[in-house]
């Protein structure tokens, strides 16, 4: 608390009436409000100085070209503390709370802080195409500069020893690696200087007066716009249905035509491809999170992903990687045994 302290004393030369921790969800890094009479601001505190260079560096870099994200006010000598604004309580997550409760089925106003949110996302992820000044971005990028081959097969060995391992699944290590570097191949066809956030999801994007703002960007690096799309609209959570997605789709086509031209047929394709690598790049965090580290919420999100994939495998994703299908099938029909299992249970107990 004294280095909190000392910082805000260092920006407004005098010290905070309050200090409150807020929960950090899935993350190491620790949330403080601070408040002075009807001020408030949120302080965090790292576990990385280069992620936390990476946070504030991006930060402002948006911030000089108008993009909602958040302010940094003040950071520490160490590099490890920082303050920036409170952009209060609402994320997209928790305003949409009750369309995920009915199974995916979202009112009107809640379709359209989803479509609103992602009819924005061209704009951060074309601001270093579109604006020479964010150019050197990526240099402050932590812990990679760009998606490249090196960290995606980072992610795909996450899924292959955080998950199936965890799982207890069986596997040839060499048919699947093989089938690993054709997807890596497939994922990098096209290279553009775009930003790719990586965590692009409704927990990461706050309202503030009905606007969305992005936070939680810290991780991004130069890649694919497919990845963002993918990630936001195959969150586990959120059962987005078809329709919605399909609606959803559209609408981020529509407000990509003034930056790129693609035909919805195009998009789709290379779309699924990384559909299926963030449901295992997603799957390896829930291993970690939830399997190692036995955190409720990562460890009951596991049957929602599996779901996603399932239907992936179903659509022909997979067709061209046929060992990893064939183990993720066997990933497959292990949660339909699990699922009946806790059904059964849940039926002696009534």
């Amino acid at each position: 608390m004294e280095r909190i302290t000392y910082l805000y004393k260092k920006l407004r030369s005098y010290g905070p009436d309050s200090i409150v921790p807020l929960s950090a969800a899935g993350s190491n890094r620790q949330y403080f409000r601070l408040s002075h009479g009807t001020e408030t601001l949120i302080a965090v505190i790292g576990t990385s100085k280069e992620e936390n260079d990476a946070f504030v560096s991006l930060a402002n870099a948006f911030s000089t070209v108008g993009l909602p994200v958040p302010s940094v006010l003040a950071v520490s000598d160490d590099g490890m503390v920082y303050l920036q604004d409170d952009l209060g309580d609402q994320s997209l997550y928790a305003a949409i709370a009750a369309g995920r409760e009915r199974g995916g089925t979202y009112s009107e106003e809640e379709m359209l802080l989803l479509r609103h949110t992602i009819r924005m996302l061209p704009q951060l992820q074309f601001a270093p195409v579109v604006h020479p000044s964010l150019r050197s971005i990526f240099s402050h990028c932590y812990p990679q500069q760009e998606m490249d081959s090196e960290s995606i097969m980072f992610d795909l060995n996450y899924f292959k020893y955080c998950f199936l391992k965890l799982r207890g699944i069986e596997f040839n290590e060499y048919r699947l690696q093989q089938d690993f570097e054709h997807l890596v191949a497939d994922l990098l066809v096209e290279h553009d200087d775009t930003f790719l956030y990586r965590d692009f999801q409704s927990r990461n994007v706050m309202l503030k007066d009905g606007t969305p703002y992005f936070i939680d960007f810290q991780g991004g690096r130069r890649g694919p716009i497919y990845y963002d799309v993918a990630s936001f609209l195959w969150q586990s959570s959120a059962k987005f249905s078809d329709e919605v997605r399909n609606l959803l789709i559209d609408d981020y086509l529509s407000a990509l035509q003034p930056y790129k031209s693609v035909s919805k047929q195009a998009f789709m394709q290379r779309l699924h491809l990384f559909v299926l690598f963030r449901i295992l790049q997603v799957l390896g965090a829930y291993g970690y999170r939830g399997l190692w580290e036995k955190k409720g919420y990562f460890i009951n999100s596991i049957p929602l992903a599996i779901r996603n994939l399932q239907q992936e495998l179903a659509l022909g994703t997979s067709n061209a990687y046929p060992y990893l299908e064939e183990v993720a099938q066997t990933l497959i029909v292990q949660n339909e045994q699990e699922e009946k299992s806790r059904a059964a249970e849940a039926a002696k107990k009534e």
